[in-house]
């Protein structure tokens, strides 16, 4: 094939540095199959990549893009025939080899996961791994016996991606969903998508002693800091905290009390390195009973691959409600 669009990021005199390059295969880094990429995503994390806001990449020069979905075009594994249509989210994109911003990819099969009966190469993406790192909370705190019976779930940054999919998939299994934000004017948008109460994080009183009154039976927290600090004082008894996020801080100042008290449980969310039957399993569930009801009104929005570079500033802003789509090619 020949030469084909990509946006790389690099790193020159210690600043990132990103644009379209003309590309070719041998140029992109090893893999056993190659993926005609058609759609991608705009995360957080991406946009900490694209503009050095956040040191994300292990090594330079890196196409961006922490998801992709697209077409098999050839392959050394028999599992991944041509024509297969797949998807990636994590396993390094990005990080340490090349990512979906580009109309190619070369990956490592083991990173691959068809596409789920059901769901499409948009629809993918409209998920990509905000969805898939709420899909993967909510899987880890039912297997640790969180019951839609045991009280309401509270998800903080509810506005973004992982907290809106979050709400949407937890409502749809039954769950009393409270959503913290700190934008009043999407109060609104977060109860059609099943949110039963909304906390406004301005008038949040966190509270100073190592408990407060229980209110929790489970949480979904994208911010860390004080506010990771204020779910554990707050659980109640057997409660499960997925842990996601960092928007407020990466610390956390609490004490033993909240875990051998009320026996609270913090669970560590990792989407980038998931074994591979986790993440196979967690992506059925997605495509099955976590399906999100209101996946248009999260990920409705999609720009073309040419629009990319303007589109990353509005994330670190946090002016950016639900998810959006990368046109990357032709399905």
């Amino acid at each position: 094939m020949d030469k084909f669009r990509a946006y790389r990021i690099d790193e020159q005199d210690g600043k990132i540095v990103a644009g379209f390059q003309e590309l070719a295969i041998d140029d992109l880094t090893e893999g056993n199959v190659v993926v005609r990429v058609t759609h991608s995503t705009i995360n957080y994390k991406d946009a900490l990549a694209a503009t050095g806001a956040g040191k994300i990449l292990r090594r330079h020069p890196l196409n961006g893009g922490i998801d992709l979905a697209g077409v098999v075009v050839s392959s050394e594994d028999a599992d991944f025939q041509p024509g297969t249509a797949v998807l990636v989210n994590g396993c390094g994109l990005s990080e340490t080899v090349d990512g979906g911003y580009s109309e190619y990819a070369r990956l490592d099969s083991q990173s691959i996961v068809p596409i789920p009966d059901g769901l499409d190469a948009h629809q993918a993406m409209q998920l990509g791994t905000a969805g898939y790192t709420a899909a993967l909370a909510v899987h880890r705190m039912e297997q640790n016996d969180q019951l839609p019976e045991s009280g309401p779930v509270v998800v903080t940054g509810a506005t973004g991606g992982v907290g809106s999919i979050a709400i949407d998939m937890l409502a749809g299994r039954g769950y009393e969903v409270v959503a913290l934000t700190g934008k009043a004017s999407e109060e609104g948008y977060l109860k059609s998508l099943g949110a039963s109460g909304i906390l406004l994080r301005d008038e949040l009183d966190l509270g100073k002693r190592p408990m407060e009154k229980a209110m929790w039976a489970g949480a979904i927290d994208n911010l860390g800091g004080d506010y990771l600090t204020w779910l554990t004082r707050t659980m109640d008894y057997g409660g499960n905290i997925a842990s996601i996020g960092l928007a407020a801080s990466p610390a956390l100042n609490t004490t033993v009390l909240p875990f051998i008290l009320r026996a609270v449980c913090l669970l560590g969310i990792n989407s980038v390195d998931t074994p591979r039957d986790l993440r196979l399993a967690v992506w059925s569930r997605i495509a099955s009973d976590l399906r999100p009801q209101h996946l248009d009104e999260i990920g409705g929005r999609t720009i073309d691959f040419a629009d990319l570079p303007g589109s990353f500033q509005a994330y670190l802003d946090g002016k950016i409600t639900g998810r959006i789509v990368v046109r990357i090619g032709d399905d």
